[in-house]
């Protein structure tokens, strides 16, 4: 699911679309969210209440991950944003990350392709320099959640939308056309990426693409979903977009796989 940005009659819809009836997530489904749950819509601390409780009730069923918003709340602010959340939802974030259940990253295996997912996804360079090159998206993930566990700066760190490009920018912050897809046209993706953040294409304001992705991007408009084809894998964004109103229709990227 990608980012939900304080809207909650929009998350209501797309979990009731998924099969949740009544508070309560469908034996077959786990939801794996790429993080930025607060902030630009009207019920951040709403939203924040409703995920608490899946993550109390099916804690095997709801996969929480950190975006850059969340990480606002987590050590000294990045930026400045109008919007605060109340003091219990700060609690409920900070409570997630302590007991892991918000993470940096998660694997999915299908019979075809292995996932890493995370909220701006990991460039070449920080996979490389960071993580060691992992083979495996699962290497990758557990790897990048121990660095969470250890506050480890470089998780947090900021490139072009703080004001510097960055090959090395964490998996809270890569930009997709600057930092995130560069080095993969380059490199062979070791396992295939989903990330929410940011996409290439502007979903209301419809933008050329970049030279270096002409023939390579496809997306689905409906769903808000693109897809960047790179030697070894695929590289997809699923952040819908949203801002202080949200942004329709959009659905939740779908894998019939195992998440860990």
């Amino acid at each position: 699911m990608g980012d939900v940005a304080g809207h909650l009659a929009e998350l209501r819809s797309e979990l009731a679309r998924l099969g949740a009836v009544a508070g309560t997530l469908p034996d077959d489904l786990v939801v794996i969210q790429v993080g930025d749950l607060v902030h630009r819509g009207p019920d951040s601390d709403a939203v924040i209440d409703l995920v608490d409780h899946y993550i109390r009730e099916q804690p095997d069923q709801w996969v929480q991950l950190i975006g850059n918003h969340e990480a606002q709340y987590l050590r000294a602010p990045a930026f400045r944003w109008p919007q605060r959340l109340k003091r219990r939802s700060v609690g409920t974030i900070r409570r997630w990350v302590h007991h892991r259940a918000a993470v940096v990253a998660a694997a999915i295996r299908t019979d075809s392709e292995d996932f890493l997912v995370s909220h701006a996804g990991i460039t070449e360079t920080f996979w490389r320099e960071v993580l060691g090159a992992p083979p495996t998206a699962q290497a990758a993930a557990d790897t990048l959640n121990d660095l969470l566990t250890k506050h480890d700066d470089r998780i947090f760190r900021a490139g072009v939308m703080l004001g510097r490009q960055d090959p090395c920018a964490g998996p809270l912050w890569a930009e997709p056309v600057t930092e995130l897809i560069p080095g993969w046209l380059d490199t062979p993706l070791p396992f295939s990426q989903i990330y929410g953040h940011a996409t290439v294409n502007d979903w209301v304001d419809p933008v050329s693409l970049p030279p270096a992705l002409r023939g390579r991007i496809t997306s689905d408009p409906a769903a808000k979903h693109e897809f960047i084809d790179v030697r070894g894998g695929r590289l997809i964004g699923i952040d819908p977009g949203h801002g202080s109103h949200p942004v329709i229709p959009w659905r939740s990227f779908e894998v019939r796989g195992d998440a860990a």
